[in-house]
Parts: C-alpha cells; structure tokens; sequence
C-alpha cells in the first residue's frame, strides 16, 4: 500500500447533485427548487432574521441595558481560600503569582480579596484589590495588604 492507491471507505462518500444538466439527469427543469415563487429566482438570498415578513424578533423586542466599557473586571479571591492555600503550602505571603500556580485564578486576571471566612495566620498578601472586611481581617493578625 502506497499514497497512489488510497480511496476512501467503500459508501463513505456521495458524488455530489448536478442540478440544472437536462431532463435525463433526474435534476433538470425546476433544479429542486419547485415551481415559482422568490425562492425559485436566481440570486435569492433571504436575509438573516428574516421572518416572511412578520416584525422580526429583533425588532420586537425592546432594547436593554447597556455594557460599561470602563468596568474593571475582579476574579474574587475570599480570605477562607487564602488560609487554606497557606496551611496546605506552608506559606506566610500570598501574592498573584502563588494564587496562579495553584489555579485558583487565571494568568490575565486582577485579583481582589474578599472578607469571608476566617483568617487563623498572619499572612503578608499582594493583590489587585482589597474589600474593607478583608483588609481588616488580615491586619487584626499583624498581617499586611499590599496593592498591586
């Protein structure tokens, strides 16, 4: 066996549909497309959404809402994660970095520190961002907050 004589599966593939080639072809005549009416016209090519006619429901619908373009998106880190991260690892500093290897957050994301949960060492934590809670949770156990 060589390249020379390969050939797919034996009924694997269809040899495709010759429209428009006579009346003997079986195709002929209407081409499959039946008798009359826009579909049947050449050049037809019906728009996306289109509905015969009926209000489309893109039109139907009210528009709503709107996307911020300024908001700035926080992968949500809570301090419970932290100290479990720390008891598992033996750690005293938990930065960006720690957090990525472990998987807890994704390489492109912005960080923030959230309160819930309880905190039972101290820990120095470098982050995007901070909640109040979280901040003072750590910093009541002499721990310390930097922002990124």
């Amino acid at each position: 066996m060589d390249l020379s004589n390969l050939k797919p599966a034996k009924g694997s593939t269809n040899s495709r549909k010759r429209i428009g080639r006579g009346q003997g072809s079986g195709y002929g005549g209407t081409s499959t497309r039946g008798h009359k009416g826009q579909k049947s016209r050449s050049g037809y090519s019906r728009k996306t959404g289109f509905e015969g006619g009926q209000m489309p429901l893109q039109r139907r619908v009210p528009k709503f809402g709107f996307k911020n373009i300024n908001r700035v998106e926080y992968k949500g880190v809570n301090i419970s994660t932290l100290q479990e991260l720390a008891e598992r690892k033996k750690l005293s500093s938990i930065d960006v970095q720690v957090l990525i290897d472990s998987g807890i957050v994704a390489k492109k994301d912005l960080v923030k520190i959230l309160g819930n949960g309880e905190l039972k060492t101290k820990l120095t934590v470098k982050a995007h961002a901070f909640s109040k809670s979280a901040i003072q949770a750590i910093e009541s156990l002499q721990g310390t907050v930097e922002n990124i």
